[in-house]
């Protein structure tokens, strides 16, 4: 049977949906090279974007009750911001003077330095150096250490740069959490006005929960930090370290603020100058964080997070460890808050049932002390 010249048409002609499934598919292709080269183009500036978030939700509680004394919201914004930036300037300029007196010390009295260290090397771990020739060795103009000296130097400018850029980002991010803040509620507005009233109360509680999970990771993290900076600064007080106070609160923020390795990070420095004045010291010194962090991790912490970041300790490390991977050391401080928010949201969606109580799902419960009797 021979087809006729209509049925030959009808079967050579394209089917309606290929030109439209081939304008797709080019379609999202392109799109997403866009998309991707302006990622690349803009995640510096969506990374400052996300500090300022999370700075903005941390001081709005403040804000508010500032604003509750009849102050002006963008002045309470303004005065929370700038005592922000002068502690942790002080913080910084202290530290950086510390640093820089030792420096210059070290330069002083380096051969002081390591006639000491060979001594104690010698008499404790049965070593025979000869100190005149390490000092000779320090002082070659053609040596490893004098090569060192000079390329950093080389770097000045550079560092010097790179800190100018450093500065600038800090503004830039003071100025989008001032924004954020002073007018947050006319962006929520903003937001809720685009919205049915039952989605704009989904999306206001959980702002208010990103606000609480961000305050209460603050909150705990500052008093640990109080904590800890008060502790190892009545321990370098006695053991002798220069400039115990400083060093206190450089490990009580440094220790809290950056999560999985801050404290061992936070050790170096009282360490290398204790160091200075006595090996003996150094070890004191580490002995006295890695104890400190034991205590902190079994009495402390647990009760702090507790009534301030409800938080699991798996989900903590894992969220530090995944915001550190897309970040760096920003998303490892950020993921907390977010992990705790999105715990918190995750908790409170769905229709939740009592547990089948049995060996696997039994809780260690508290004990409850007895009352005392009274007397008489």
């Amino acid at each position: 049977m021979v087809a006729d010249g209509a049925d030959i048409e009808t079967q050579q002609r394209m089917p309606p949906w290929v030109p439209r499934a081939i304008l797709l598919f080019w379609g999202g292709f392109i799109g997403t090279i866009v998309v991707r080269h302006l990622f690349n183009r803009l995640s510096d500036m969506l990374i400052l974007l996300l500090v300022s978030l999370f700075i903005a939700l941390a001081i709005e509680p403040g804000v508010n009750r500032l604003q509750a004394t009849r102050l002006h919201r963008r002045g309470a914004t303004a005065a929370i911001l700038l005592a922000v930036v002068l502690s942790f300037g002080g913080f910084f300029a202290a530290v950086g003077t510390l640093v820089a007196q030792q420096a210059a010390d070290l330069l002083r009295n380096g051969e002081t330095y390591v006639n000491d260290t060979v001594k104690f090397l010698n008499d404790n771990f049965g070593t025979n150096i000869d100190p005149a020739s390490v000092n000779e060795r320090l002082r070659d103009p053609d040596g490893a250490v004098q090569k060192f000296i000079d390329n950093q130097q080389g770097r000045a400018f550079r560092l010097s740069v790179q800190g100018l850029g450093a500065l600038l980002q800090i503004f830039s991010v003071l100025l989008f959490s001032y924004y954020l803040v002073a007018d947050g509620p006319r962006l929520r507005r903003a937001i809720c006005s685009r919205l049915k009233p039952d989605r704009q109360q989904r999306v206001l509680e959980a702002w208010e929960l990103a606000i609480s999970k961000t305050g209460g990771f603050l909150y705990s993290r500052a008093l640990l930090a109080v904590l800890s900076g008060f502790f190892h600064w009545l321990a370098f007080q006695i053991i002798g370290t220069p400039a115990p106070i400083a060093l206190g609160l450089w490990v009580g923020l440094v220790s809290q603020f950056i999560p999985v390795i801050g404290t061992y990070l936070a050790g170096v420095l009282p360490m290398l100058l204790a160091f200075l004045e006595s090996p003996i010291d150094a070890l004191v010194v580490i002995g006295v964080v890695l104890v400190y962090q034991q205590v902190e991790n079994y009495l402390f912490a647990p009760k702090i997070t507790e009534r301030t970041l409800d938080l699991h300790p798996a989900l903590a490390f894992g969220g530090a460890i995944a915001g550190a991977s897309v970040l760096g050391p920003v998303g490892a401080v950020l993921a907390l808050p977010a992990v705790a928010m999105i715990q918190a949201l995750a908790s409170s969606w769905g229709t939740r049932y009592a547990v089948v109580e049995g060996p696997l799902t039994e809780q260690e419960k508290k004990k409850r002390r007895a009352p005392r009797k009274r007397r008489g």
